[in-house]
């Protein structure tokens, strides 16, 4: 069962990257063809600094595997993990017409309590059922990147982006002192500090013939075999306010990190997908 949920969540994580691919798909052959190269006045995505912020209502679902332990503890039917609000941040600085240097920051910190309905393990620790446990997950995304725009144009932009996301995570849960667990309090942690390469388009497209109205998405990813993998892809609308400030919103349909456990580097293993709305403000300079 555990192998059939998977492989429906990674079908789904799959699906969702298709639109997404075909979407940039479709943004970059209408800059083409919508705006001739040789007819240009001054781009609607004009910049030098882009600061984007903003706010995410995800919903989290995967696993965490101790760094030596076989079976995995799931983050929302063994520990209750819900949906929860964090914030993310860009900084993009196009030092050239194509180039861009870029930072994001992607915070993921949530923690819940729960009674455990069955046994678990993690880190070689042993929580029994009916155990009041609380739980912490923690996997920060600190990702600088370099971007290339292939296709630049009046009405927006396709360009390919290379970025190393940096995922410092943690895992912790604890049970006290109670008749399940033998009278004993129990506490387990374990933590990871993964840098991941990934690689993918990105694009911007103005839908009419004045810098108002906008659509954008990416898709990063990179597999990397038995240590791990990383997919991803956010795809907004926007409404420029004034010719600086902008509202964004839209949803990241998939957020997959997979990393796998290794006893001898004490690294615990983490699956986390996350998916949901996202809304926030664009100051562009």
């Amino acid at each position: 069962m555990k192998s059939l949920s998977r492989t429906k969540r990674f079908l789904a994580v799959r699906a969702s990257l298709r639109v997404a691919r075909l979407l940039a798909g479709v943004a970059a052959l209408a800059l083409v063809l919508a705006v001739p190269a040789m007819a240009q006045s001054e781009e609607f995505d004009s910049y030098k600094i882009r600061i984007d912020g903003f706010w995410a209502y995800s919903n989290p679902s995967g696993s965490v595997q101790g760094s030596a332990d076989n079976g995995t503890v799931d983050l929302q039917k063994d520990l209750g993990f819900n949906s929860y609000s964090t914030l993310a941040a860009k900084i993009d600085w196009k030092f050239t017409h194509k180039n861009h240097l870029y930072f994001v920051v992607n915070p993921f910190d949530t923690s819940h309590q729960t009674v455990l309905t069955r046994t678990i393990v993690f880190q070689g620790q042993t929580f029994t059922v009916g155990s009041t446990t609380h739980s912490s997950l923690q996997s920060n995304l600190y990702a600088p990147g370099y971007q290339y725009d292939i296709i630049r144009r009046k009405r927006g932009h396709f360009g390919l982006a290379v970025q190393i996301d940096l995922f410092d995570a943690s895992a912790k849960i604890s049970a006290a002192a109670q008749t399940a667990n033998g009278g004993r309090s129990v506490s387990a942690s374990g933590s990871l500090l993964a840098p991941i390469p990934v690689a993918g388009p990105e694009f911007r497209l103005y839908l009419t013939n004045s810098p108002k109205l906008f659509v954008e998405g990416n898709v990063y990813g990179m597999y990397f075999g038995g240590y791990g993998n990383f997919v991803s892809t956010v795809d907004t609308v926007g409404w420029s306010l004034t010719k600086h400030l902008s509202v964004n919103a839209g949803y990241q349909l998939g957020s997959r990190l997979v990393v796998t456990n290794n006893a001898s580097s004490d690294r615990i293993g983490v699956r986390l997908t996350q998916k949901g709305a996202v809304a926030g403000l664009e100051l562009s300079f």
